[in-house]
């Protein structure tokens, strides 16, 4: 497989170390059932077949953290932004 790091062009996939689940938020700690809410959020992952958005890491490279939307079937790769971008976004309330 080879990912298009927005910053280095196209680099083979042991360039990178790849996260997780890139679509996965954080639970409040101040909810009244957040221990329940971190143990799902730790310990139980889905397994999709198709499309996916994942945290990947261009770690032989820049270093950059990048979400890679690809199809976990095929290995396409339909989409790569860097993380920070995806993070402010969500910050600013646009995402």
């Amino acid at each position: 497989m080879r990912i298009p790091c927005p910053y280095c062009g196209v680099r083979g996939v042991d360039e990178f170390s790849y996260l997780g689940d890139a679509t996965l938020v954080r639970p409040d700690a101040s909810v009244p059932n957040a221990e329940a809410a971190f143990a799902d959020y730790v310990y139980l992952r889905d397994n999709p077949a198709g499309r996916h958005r994942e945290l990947w890491q261009h770690a032989v490279g820049c270093q950059s953290w990048l979400v890679v939307t690809r199809d976990t079937r095929t290995h396409a790769i339909e989409q790569v932004e860097a993380a920070r971008d995806i993070a402010a976004a969500r910050a600013s309330g646009a995402e």
